[in-house]
């Protein structure tokens, strides 16, 4: 079971740059990986997989300000729990700007927490894959959704979303390709960097973003 979380040691940074040593040039060139797990930018696990649906496909202001109106849909500081979320009527969530498909999944995944076939309390007991399978059982949260959970909610050090096209960009200008790699290609370029997939991922998003900002 890969159950493991939170910072690397720098132990496990130093075999991580022996395997890789492209990959670790680059490590050593940025910020240090910042370690990831719950109280960053959400109340609950289920807040956080709401965020998800709320945020996907928008941009980051429309998808803030549609998050925040769904937020005040109740009172108190805390984002509406599952059981305030499936009383809140569609019309109020249309209203805050969330689509037809993006209701339904909210709505989805409320029902899923309180009939409790989505245990959010223990899900982190369990192991990576489990989680993905029980999180995709959801409308609207399919494996990258559920891998970004891993990394940024639960803090797995070992995640590697390699259909995500930030990522496979930044195996690009790493490697120095001339076109991106497929998933498959990233997969068995990656293999060596477990079990710190999490932290290579993060490292390739950074990669990114010192091209463009170059």
């Amino acid at each position: 079971m890969t159950l493991n979380h939170g910072q690397p040691t720098a132990a496990d940074l130093r075999a991580l740059y022996r395997r890789d040593p492209v990959l670790g040039r680059a490590i050593k060139r940025l910020p240090p990986f910042p370690g990831f797990g719950q109280g960053r930018s959400a109340d609950s696990h289920f807040h956080s997989l709401a965020r998800t649906i709320i945020y996907q496909q928008l941009a980051g202001q429309a998808a803030a300000t549609i998050h925040d109106r769904v937020h005040a849909l109740t009172p108190g500081p805390r984002f509406p729990s599952a059981e305030d979320l499936a009383k809140i009527p569609t019309a109020r969530l249309k209203k805050a700007g969330l689509s037809g498909a993006k209701q339904a999944a909210i709505k989805d995944l409320a029902k899923k927490v309180i009939n409790k076939e989505l245990r959010l309390r223990s899900i982190s007991r369990l192991d990576d894959q489990e989680i993905i399978e029980r999180l995709t059982t959801v409308r609207g949260i399919g494996p990258w959704s559920a891998q970004m959970f891993l990394i940024f909610r639960l803090g797995r050090l070992d995640v590697l979303p390699g259909g995500d096209l930030g990522v496979q960009e930044g195996l690009r200008i790493l490697d120095k390709l001339e076109d991106r790699p497929t998933q498959a290609r990233l997969e068995a370029r990656g293999a060596c960097w477990a079990p710190l997939r999490s932290v290579a991922t993060w490292t390739l998003y950074r990669v990114v973003d010192e091209a463009r900002d170059a």
